[in-house]
């Protein structure tokens, strides 16, 4: 519900318990500013059907390695967009692409095929 709908900007503040904000002329957009999840349902199981044969095989390392990238280029794409500060963002990126690596290198040893087909299938290691 945008604060427009609301007769004044009291109102709204009273309404949401945000007194602290509606002290002078600042704006509240950014309460309503929502963004859709980069992964929905849908995708997660588009991912894992692709990668980990089945929409139920959630713990393929096959599966959990795209999830990942897919999750690695979201991130790095919100850190592109202009939030270079955002350093909690930042660590949780490193975190995700040294997880990616792990699972990679655990992938490389026991199936070197299927490593070397997963890679490709990504896009990773151009």
């Amino acid at each position: 519900m945008p604060a427009s709908a609301f007769p004044d900007q009291n109102t709204f503040c009273r309404i949401f318990k945000i007194n602290y904000l509606c002290a002078g002329k600042k704006e509240i957009k950014h309460l309503f500013r929502r963004k859709m999840p980069y992964l929905t349902k849908e995708k997660k199981a588009n991912i894992f059907k692709e990668f980990g044969g089945s929409a139920k095989n959630t713990g393929s390392i096959e599966a959990q390695i795209a999830l990942l990238t897919e999750r690695i280029n979201s991130v790095s794409g919100h850190l592109n967009e202009g939030n270079k500060k955002d350093f909690s963002t930042n660590r949780g990126l490193l975190q995700m692409v040294g997880k990616r690596k792990r699972l990679l290198t655990y992938l490389s040893r026991t199936n070197l095929q299927g490593y070397r087909e997963l890679i490709e299938k990504l896009g990773l290691r151009k």
